[in-house]
Parts: structure tokens; sequence; C-alpha cells
């Protein structure tokens, strides 16, 4: 099979959608798949509003629809809604090309608490976006149901996975901190809720990871915090082994990608039970999911590590690489894939029942 890929997040950006991206394309190609991802290294590229360390595309239709032509991809993925996604969808319905698409990010959410706009207009436009779409694959039961309440159709699950082989438990990690470390790692946005876990009276340690706009002024409120920046990817590993707790405050998420991260290796999740937390840590022991944050960081310090990596478990690569696969269709025949097992009727193995 040759894939095109097209998204709007791609290296060096450092985000959940990004790692799930590389990840899958990785395992695609090791499968044997031809992969060509369109992104937006190869196009001028401006700041994107409100992120900009986030670079998108600058007018890029002529380009994309050149390099789609050229390509002659027996299917086309559309990952994100941005200007390269918008280029390709509209490229696509121009040639009367089937593509399938994924629903990665709540940008409607996001974009109702920044404008003080109804969270229904942005999921209008967003439904728009994905009609055209052969399937749109989303990553969560949560997620699915905030769609189906939206009125999106030809929704299919397609859960994430982690990298068992790097995120695995580090004996004997220590990061000189006072214990109990309670930990986040992730943007330092508006939607990912950070204060809800900055204000929190916990013994020991807190300690954020991450990068973003609310940086500056959160360390500066919260001096008390251990502020790390951003780390790379292979130092992950021996931080999350060597915390105690990862809290997780987002209640805007589609699935919380570094939530399995930390599980992987041996670290419990305290999170809200909102979808995502409510889809990764499920009613497993692998955390504890409260709508008091504060008990459920200390009441996540009693499980056993060994429970959060066992969670990890079920959420293998090799499951969600066949899985895509088996959801894309074919460019000019919007059949499935000749020689690929078709899951599209079928309810993801690694969500909760």
């Amino acid at each position: 099979m040759k894939l095109a890929l097209v998204t709007d997040a791609w290296l060096p950006q450092v985000n959940g959608v990004v790692t799930t991206l590389v990840e899958l394309v990785q395992g695609l190609r090791a499968r044997g798949h031809e992969v060509e991802v369109i992104e937006p290294s190869g196009f001028r590229r401006f700041a994107c509003p409100g992120y900009r360390e986030l670079e998108l595309a600058w007018r890029p239709g002529a380009e994309v629809s050149r390099r789609l032509d050229a390509l002659q991809a027996d299917a086309v993925h559309i990952a994100t809604e941005g200007p390269l996604g918008g280029a390709a969808r509209n490229h696509c319905k121009k040639r009367g090309w089937a593509f399938t698409t994924a629903f990665h990010t709540r940008f409607p959410d996001i974009l109702a608490k920044a404008l003080h706009v109804p969270p229904a207009w942005g999921y209008a436009w967003f439904r728009r976006f994905h009609s055209a779409s052969s399937g749109v694959m989303v990553p969560s039961a949560g997620m699915l149901g905030i769609l189906e309440h939206y009125r999106f159709d030809k929704l299919r699950a397609w859960s994430h996975g982690v990298d068992l082989g790097l995120f695995a438990p580090v004996p004997g990690a220590d990061l000189g901190l006072p214990r109990p470390v309670f930990l986040y790692v992730g943007r330092v946005s508006y939607e990912k809720n950070l204060e809800a876990f900055l204000r929190l009276d916990l013994p020991g340690s807190k300690l954020v990871c991450g990068v973003g706009p609310l940086e500056p002024q959160l360390r500066r409120r919260y001096p008390g915090v251990h502020w790390r920046g951003l780390v790379s990817r292979i130092e992950l590993p021996r931080i999350y082994s060597a915390a105690d707790v990862f809290v997780f405050p987002s209640r805007s998420e589609t699935f919380g990608l570094v939530m399995l991260e930390a599980m992987a290796c041996g670290t419990p999740v305290a999170a809200y039970p909102v979808p995502g937390p409510l889809d990764v840590v499920g009613d497993s022991d692998g955390g504890v999911l409260n709508d008091d944050l504060r008990c459920a960081a200390l009441r996540a310090l009693d499980l056993p590590r060994q429970r959060a990596r066992a969670r990890a478990l079920q959420f293998d690569w090799s499951a969600v690489c066949a899985q895509f696969a088996g959801l894309l269709v074919e460019a000019r025949s919007g059949a499935g894939l000749p020689g690929i097992h078709d899951h599209r009727a079928e309810r993801s193995p690694l969500w909760p029942a």
C-alpha cells in the first residue's frame, strides 16, 4: 500500500498528535507500507495565532495538489484540519478521490473558551470539514460520544498506543526532589487546565515538564513548583519512573497519550473523570479518577505501580497500526484496500467496554 498522510502537526512540534503520527508512520513502514508525509516543513510558514511555536503552511493549495497528483497514492489520510488538511480535502474532492480523516484535538472546545462562543459553532464547522470523509477516525469512546452528540457521522474507532519498548520502568530512577513527586508532562497552555494541578495543596514536590504560552506567567505565579521546560523524549521514561503520581488536569482531551506513557513506566495517574482519562485509565487500577483532583492524587499514591504498567500493556502499537490500515479506503474507488482486513464495523478492542 502507498499512503499519502497529510498533517499540519509534525516534527519539530512536540505534542501528542505529533507523537502519535510519527509512531504510526514508523509502524506502517515497518509492516512494508510506503508512507509519504505531507507536512509543514516543505512550505512557506507562519506562526499559529496564540501558539507562536507552532508553524502552519501558508497558502499551500497548489503545492499540495501537485504532490498528491504526483504520488498517485492508494489511499489518502488527512490527519488535521489546518491549512494542509484543508488543501488536501479540497483537492481530493476536486479529483473525486475518497479519503479518511481523524479527530485528534478538541479545537471547538478550546475556541469556545478562548472566544466566548458556544461550542456548537465550532463543532458545526468541524462537522462540515469531516463530512466529506469516508471515515472519521476517533481515538476514544468518550470522544465518539461527543461527536455523535454534535451529529458527526461515519465515525470509526481507532485507539492510540504507546511505545512499550521506550516507555518502561527505570529501576532506581530518582530526581533528587522531596517525595512524593507529583508530575505533569505536556504543553503549558490554556486548554490543559494546568492551574488546577499547580494550586493543589500536596505534600512533597510538584514537577512540570513542558513549554507553552502560559509558562512565563505560571513560573512567576508558582515559584515553589519545579519547572524543567522541554525535555527530550529519551529522558521521559526516567522522569516518569521517578515520579510517584502523574497528575493530568486537562478536561478537554480526545485521548491523553502522556497518561499512557506514565502508566507504561509504572506511574499511576490522577485525573478528572472526563473523556480521555475515562478511556485511558477507565476502571483499571492504573490510576484514580475523581472530581476532587487533590483526592485523586493522594489516593493514587497507594496504587501498586505494576498495575499501572499492566493497563498500559493493553495499548500496543502493533494492534493500533493494523487497525488504522484496515480503516483506510482506496482513493479511486472508496472501497477497503485489497489484502487489508476491514475494521470499519468493529469497536476498538482497546477501548473500555
